[in-house]
């Protein structure tokens, strides 16, 4: 057991990889302290669920309008300067967002616009963090690094929330800001410092790029399984992410500084279940099987969110954030893991871009119709509501869609190749270091 532990540790071997994970986390821990402290600042000005989760799609629907250009790109640009540029200009923003609640200009709409801005730059930037991932570690490491992945960016959902919360009592919401845009200055230094490879894929049109990423992602049955789901998921359950603060909102009874502690409790609750989960997804994966276990995390996220979902009291949240973060890590790593696996290496970029396509438009939309279902009949009957869905859809595809089950949970997928677009220029080798992915719910 102490050996298929150490297989969750292993991709940190690489000194790139452990490097820029090592930044990332200091990044992510900023990123969640602004998380935290843009959804208590909203819902405690306006008292109504469906800000928070605007406030939260302005952040992630960016991801599902800009993925593909930014997988395209990934396939053909160089991923240093792209990477470095880009958490500089998300620093920035984060620094007008800190100028802004400092001047007391806390509009929604204000707060809104410049989350959208930064929110669009990291949809732009995160297929090529992702795309060089299998680069960096063999395919046997390939569920573990994306378990540490998530990792990193569940325990700076951790570290973050605390942060946050005492950053907001101690010195205001500004300040919170003003961490999260130093912090990304550690990815910067972090990406500089290491050699990245080449894209595999030759230049050409953008939009003829873009037509054969989605024809390779469709001719691939376990990409195609994988990127479909993760959209089914996203739409129904992810909105509890966006709806934290909701929760928070019921169970501290209101209050800035109370709703900013609660919100944070619950943050730090789900990112502790998932850092939990990452550690334990490739000693689990090793015993039962990767497929296996990816069935075994959609079935029991349903039950999850419902034991969430009746909690009384803020304690009892807590508890069952922990475990619904727990199952959601190894939903989302098995999936993403999925793609990893069978995307064609030279179209990697493009079919990552498509996942996050479907994770980045599903998730807002979720969350915004589950918004004003909240301010209706509460966060825990619209909670308990979504997770009925779920558990139904999959258990009518799993008995009507065997084949599509077994696509992204069956261990013997046919690996077909995508049609070229044209001649590939060849991937090198010899990698020393790449971007871990920092994909998540809230950068």
């Amino acid at each position: 057991m102490r050996l298929e532990a150490a297989a969750s540790l292993r991709p940190l071997r690489h000194h790139s990889f452990a490097l820029l994970w090592s930044a990332s986390l200091i990044s992510n821990v900023g990123s969640w302290m602004q998380t935290v402290a843009v959804g208590a600042l909203v819902i405690s000005r306006t008292g109504e669920a469906s800000w928070a989760v605007l406030v939260a799609a302005g952040a992630f629907l960016p991801i599902g309008l800009l993925s593909p250009v930014g997988g395209a790109l990934a396939d053909r640009a160089r991923r240093k300067p792209v990477i470095a540029c880009g958490n500089l200009v998300e620093g920035l923003t984060a620094v007008g967002l800190a100028i802004l609640v400092a001047a007391g200009h806390t509009s929604p709409l204000a707060l809104l616009g410049l989350v959208t801005v930064q929110g669009s730059v990291s949809a732009l930037i995160q297929p090529f963090s992702q795309a060089i991932l299998p680069d960096l570690v063999p395919r046997s490491e390939f569920l573990a690094a994306s378990s540490l992945n998530s990792a990193q960016w569940n325990a700076g959902r951790i570290a973050g929330p605390a942060l946050a919360g005492a950053t907001v009592a101690a010195f205001g919401f500004a300040a919170a800001f003003v961490a999260n845009a130093v912090s990304f200055l550690a990815v910067v230094v972090a990406v500089l410092s290491v050699r990245l490879s080449p894209p595999a894929g030759r230049p050409g049109s953008v939009l003829a790029s873009l037509r054969s990423g989605l024809g390779a992602a469709r001719s691939q049955p376990a990409c195609r399984a994988a990127i479909i789901t993760i959209g089914v998921v996203a739409l129904i359950a992810s909105p509890f992410i966006a709806l934290v603060p909701a929760m928070a909102l019921r169970l501290s009874g209101g209050g800035a500084t109370r709703v900013a502690a609660a919100t944070a409790a619950l943050t730090t609750a789900q990112g502790l279940g998932a850092v939990a989960g990452a550690l334990l997804m490739a000693p689990l994966a090793a015993r039962i099987g990767r497929g296996r276990l990816l069935c075994w995390s959609l079935t029991l996220l349903p039950a999850a969110l419902l034991i969430y979902a009746a909690a009384p009291a803020l304690w009892w949240g807590v508890a069952g954030l922990f475990l619904v973060g727990l199952v959601y890590l190894g939903v989302l790593s098995g999936l993403s893991t999925v793609v990893q696996l069978y995307a064609p290496q030279a179209y990697r970029g493009r079919v990552l871009s498509f996942f996050l396509v479907a994770l980045g438009v599903s998730y807002p939309i979720g969350a915004l119709v589950q918004g004003p279902i909240v301010d209706t009949i509460g966060i825990g009957w619209t909670t308990a509501a979504a997770a009925l869905l779920l558990a139904v859809i999959l258990t009518v595809v799993g008995a009507a869609r065997p084949g599509f089950a077994r696509a992204i949970t069956g261990p013997d997928n046919e690996i077909i190749p995508a049609p070229p677009e044209a001649p590939l220029v060849p991937a090198e080798t010899d990698v020393v270091g790449a971007q871990p992915c920092t994909c998540g719910p809230a950068k």
